[in-house]
């Protein structure tokens, strides 16, 4: 078969992403079929959590597919630098959806990159070149990127690669109502420590030193913490008393995964730029970018843009962006997040009541939800320690058991991610339910002192 090659090359000689390399066995993908993908074997998994939060429309939809087959067959590939009638296109539709088009005529420009760890170092870039000034605040519990300037943002024990912090990044507790850092007992507790803790950081970093705070709207990979009311908006507040730019890392949160275009829009809160990738082609090509309000990006009219890549703004990538942006708005995808949510909401929440000793919290928004998994409910005592735990017992049987019934996710340390394709049917989304609670009782099971060892599975960690 033609597969069989292809599978044992990947097997021999590529280096796997997030993965001790010796002993894996994922499935071999093959082909993909809305919120499926189909192995050599002929196994359909159902993917729960959209790849890595990165497929909103699910495998092949026709109209994306067709977009790139046309721009393929007219034109593959112009420099970054010469003006292109799709980039065009797809720019304006971008900076119609932008947070500051919502009751607003101040609109929005567009720098492209390929993905999004690549728009974050832009967007580093951007705000250190207007500002002129030389730190960057970000958050723990953050995830930004794997290039060296994304993963200098990135506030959580990802790396074992002894390369350098950048210099001037500075980090900051955010709010996790429930962890809390700051030891509150109530939501707006939670927020006004929050932001007093960040004015004390201002004050010994120098606000006049900061160019930007740098923040997922919601926090994705590491950790889905939804914050609180408020916080956000007194995060806005503090910029405009400092005159720092605040950025919003919106490449998980963006393209209708939250019920809006970005989260910025569904939460109300507007930043001065945000970085997107993922979902802006459904994922069928590689691109990112960062969106940059008017009045920043108009500090380029007279200053040299000093950001660019070969490959920025491909043609092939902004084709597929701007026929998956015209299927989020004919077929209402934005929206069907919120319907998403209640679904979400009320199934996870039916899993925590099924295993109270094992769930020890529910949150999301929108299509991105998370279950938090726990070994004693009442001290919420993690169910696996966060710097072992994508190779512990618990969580490889958790993964394991999923993908026996057909089912991916992902998440890190002890989170697990539930972000379905918003086009996922409720059939389809009973099934991951089901399998969820096969795997948390596998889970259980596995955390338990008289287990048994679970043999090695394909890894649940991603970005």
């Amino acid at each position: 078969m033609p597969h069989d090659h292809g599978a044992f090359a990947q097997r021999s000689k590529v280096l796997v992403p997030w993965a001790i390399q010796r002993g894996l066995n994922p499935p071999t993908v093959v082909r993909g079929e809305g919120c499926f993908f189909i192995d050599r074997e002929g196994k359909r998994y159902l993917d729960l959590t959209s790849g890595f939060v990165a497929m909103p429309l699910g495998h092949g939809h026709p109209k994306v597919v067709e977009a790139i087959r046309a721009q393929a067959g007219r034109l593959c590939w112009t420099p970054s630098s010469f003006f292109n009638d799709v980039r065009a296109q797809y720019a304006e539709a971008l900076a119609r959806i932008a947070p500051w088009s919502q009751g607003s005529d101040e609109g929005a420009r567009v720098h492209f990159a390929s993905g999004g760890a690549e728009a974050n170092d832009d967007m580093i870039k951007i705000v250190r070149l207007v500002t002129r000034r030389p730190k960057i605040l970000c958050a723990y519990r953050a995830y930004h990127g794997s290039t060296i300037g994304a993963s200098a943002l990135t506030g959580v024990d990802r790396w074992r690669d002894p390369f350098p912090n950048l210099p001037g990044i500075v980090r900051f507790f955010a709010p996790y109502p429930y962890r809390s850092p700051f030891h509150a007992s109530t939501p707006e507790e939670e927020t006004e420590r929050a932001l007093a803790h960040l004015e004390t950081i201002l004050s010994h970093e120098g606000a006049l030193n900061v160019a930007a705070i740098v923040l997922e709207p919601v926090t994705g990979s590491s950790g889905l913490v939804v914050y609180p009311p408020g916080y956000l908006a007194g995060l806005r507040a503090l910029c405009d008393k400092h005159g720092i730019l605040l950025a919003f890392d919106e490449v998980m949160t963006g393209f209708g995964r939250t019920g809006k275009s970005f989260a910025a829009v569904r939460l109300g809160v507007t930043p001065d730029l945000l970085s997107f990738a993922k979902g802006a082609s459904g994922s069928y090509v590689p691109l990112g970018g960062v969106l940059v309000r008017e009045k920043v990006a108009s500090f380029f009219d007279r200053e040299y843009f000093d950001v660019g890549h070969t490959h920025a703004g491909h043609v092939l990538g902004v084709a597929a962006g701007l026929a998956t942006l015209h299927v989020f708005e004919e077929e209402g995808l934005f929206e069907r997040a919120i319907t998403l949510e209640t679904w979400l909401r009320e199934g996870l929440e039916a899993l925590r009541a099924r295993h109270p000793r094992i769930v020890g919290d529910v949150r999301g928004l929108g299509a991105l939800f998370a279950l938090e998994l726990v070994s004693d409910p009442a001290r919420k005592t993690p169910l696996v320690p966060w710097h072992h735990a994508q190779g512990s017992e618990p969580m490889k049987a958790f993964y394991g058991e999923l993908l026996r019934q057909g089912v991916h996710a992902y998440g890190r340390y002890n989170i697990v991610l539930v972000a379905p394709p918003l086009t996922i049917a409720r059939h389809e989304l009973e099934l991951g339910l089901r399998a969820l609670d096969g795997a948390l009782s596998a889970a259980s099971r596995a955390s338990s002192p008289s287990s048994a060892p679970v043999g090695r599975v394909a890894n649940g960690g991603a970005a």
